[in-house]
């Protein structure tokens, strides 16, 4: 029976790459086909993807009490390992996949989802298809930028389905050029130092995850799975998590764990005096005892940073924000849709999918400072934005503020009963990163939309375009409120949801912390609804006759911008539609990491 899962995770990766490597034998002069025949490119990725959508829910949208083998990812891949022992069929609707790609370092195809990827993914093949509609107005090497952008689309999506940590690294990786090129070829005045700034920071993130990657490979994982074939090194993601939350009851002490087990297996086989069992039962021991892995608090603690600063480079986390005001600047309006509706989103996404996952006792940790930072880029980001005169640098800041409540709603760890709490927080966080992801780039469009006639970002120079553009005005308004985070709106779940979860924060040390920080991050909400208030005053509201012969917003750019404001109203006033998919994969991990927390 074919794998009717692996075809679609694969086809949803690989079509945009086919579709660019199509493009170069377009003749030249066909520049108007080779936008089209990338718009189709991208439309057949987000049908995929909807295609996907549908056969992973089986049709069930809205209950959070959905099958449990779409839930739990590791159980489907403990399931998928076991049949794959016992040489029996594949599942064909599994949505786990893996296959040998490079044996002799244990490298493999290993794909898989959740309801976790499977809402980035969604979010991915809608702005993508968007960005190119949006794309129209590019006239310089269309070619190439067709091919970039459709590159920039495989390695996005290969990153979220990714198992193995080697062909995540790859994906990521792949990312980095098509985007160096995007803003240092297409972009502004400023191009080349924001493309140059934009590779060095995400370098040096990816430097600090293949060190981990390589810490995390060398240690030796044998005992972790069931397999009788499972060499001792791998990349395997649920693997290493396997192993990462051993290595937490270890360190925390919590019974029953391996090294215990370990220990009472090499006594019984003293008592017995049974040589096999005590040579294989001392051999386990030592491998527990001797890894820094699962032995050594300050080992967890480097390799949970690397992680986690690779990945918050890309989230930006202050103070590695830097460059992402100077990329968007300078970036063309589509390349700039997808760096903040969805290249932000990685870096939360590798944080929940890798870095808890293998760390969790680290995380825990912790968690204070990781929720500190979280809060400094909520405050610093909506102060910055007020500041700026730059529409799109206004924007920019703005989107550092309103990802700090997902670094915030993924950091409030809480166990035992408690846990319901770090439920809303990773589910808020979970939200916001998809409502982010539709207001940012429905702002960024809108920007570019207005500096395509007025040729300036100077929200000074603006004023009174609502009277020539009115339609233009209102699908602003719209955008704008959602970002502000206004009740009804998709800005408003996911921030209500990680201040509620941090109020009830209590880390060691800090009992008052949590309380503290939601006060903060419900505060930041005023700041933020001033600089978009007054934004909207000082580029919409009189009157200006500079700008009376504006045409209002075309065809092509309603078709961009109008299934923004549907999806930001539709999330706002019914979140099932995300959350009830996505909340039981959400709560899974937490519900699974909560139990490794210290006393």
């Amino acid at each position: 029976m074919a794998e009717t899962d692996v075809l679609l995770m694969s086809a949803l990766i690989f079509i945009p790459t086919v579709f660019a490597l199509v493009l170069a034998f377009f003749p030249k002069g066909w520049e108007e086909g080779m936008r089209w025949w990338s718009l189709f490119g991208t439309a057949l990725t987000l049908g995929v993807s909807l295609c996907m959508f549908i056969y992973f829910t089986k049709g069930d949208l809205f209950s959070r009490n959905a099958s449990a083998v779409k839930n739990s990812l590791a159980e489907r891949v403990d399931t998928e390992n076991t049949r794959l022992a016992k040489s029996e069929p594949r599942l064909p609707d599994d949505f786990v996949a893996r296959y040998p790609w490079i044996p002799e370092f244990n490298i493999e195809y290993f794909v898989g989802m959740d309801g976790m990827s499977m809402a980035l993914v969604l979010l991915t093949t809608v702005i993508c298809f968007l960005s190119m509609i949006a794309s129209w107005g590019i006239t310089k090497y269309v070619r190439g930028y067709c091919m970039l952008f459709l590159l920039l689309e495989t390695g996005i999506l290969g990153t979220f389905l990714a198992l193995d940590f080697f062909l995540f690294y790859i994906f990521w990786e792949l990312m980095l050029l098509p985007m160096y090129f995007l803003i240092g070829v297409w972009g502004g005045p400023r191009r080349e130092y924001a493309a140059i700034k934009f590779f060095l920071f995400t370098l040096l993130g990816s430097v600090f995850i293949l060190i981990a990657l390589l810490a995390f490979y060398f240690t030796d994982v044998r005992d972790f799975t069931s397999s009788q074939h499972q060499p001792k090194n791998s990349f395997d993601l649920v693997l290493l998590s396997n192993a990462g939350k051993e290595a937490a009851k270890i360190l925390n002490d919590k019974s029953p764990n391996m090294l215990e087990q370990a220990r009472k297996d090499l006594a019984d086989a003293e008592e017995t005096k049974n040589e096999e069992a005590k040579k294989n039962a001392q051999a386990k021991v030592d491998r527990l005892e001797n890894q820094p892995f699962f032995s050594s608090p300050a080992f967890q603690i480097t390799m949970f940073l690397l992680l986690f600063v690779g990945f918050a480079i890309k989230v930006p986390l202050f103070p590695f924000h830097t460059w992402l005001p100077d990329a968007h600047v300078e970036a063309p309006t589509p390349i700039s849709m997808i760096l903040a509706g969805i290249l932000l989103k990685l870096g939360g996404y590798g944080i929940l999918r890798i870095a808890y996952p293998i760390c969790p006792w680290a995380a825990e940790y912790l968690a204070y400072w990781i929720a500190l930072f979280g809060i400094i880029n909520i405050v610093y980001g909506a102060f910055a934005a007020m500041a700026q005169n730059d529409f799109k640098k206004l924007v920019a800041y703005s989107s550092i503020s309103h990802m700090g409540y997902v670094i915030l709603g993924i950091a409030v760890w809480s166990a035992g009963d408690g846990n319901r709490f770090w439920d809303w927080g990773m589910n808020g966080a979970m939200f916001q990163m998809i409502a982010h992801g539709i207001t940012s780039a429905g702002m960024f469009f809108l920007v570019g939309v207005i500096y395509d006639r007025a040729h300036h970002r100077n929200l000074n120079n603006f004023r009174g375009l609502y009277e020539p553009m009115p339609l233009y005005g209102g699908i602003s308004a719209i955008i704008f409120f959602a970002a502000m985070g206004l009740p009804g709106m998709c800005g408003f779940v996911g921030e209500f949801m990680v201040i509620l979860s941090a109020w009830n924060f209590a880390p060691r040390g800090a009992p008052h912390a949590g309380v503290i920080f939601s006060v903060l991050a419900a505060l930041t909400v005023i700041i933020t609804a001033a600089y978009i208030l007054w934004t909207l005053q000082r580029v919409y509201l009189g009157t200006n006759a500079a700008y009376k012969d504006y045409p209002d917003i075309t065809w092509r750019e309603q078709a961009c911008a109008i299934p923004l404001v549907i999806l930001s109203v539709a999330l706002g006033v019914y979140p099932p539609l995300v959350l009830g998919w996505m909340s039981p994969s959400v709560n899974d991990l937490v519900s699974t990491l909560s139990r490794l927390g210290g006393p």
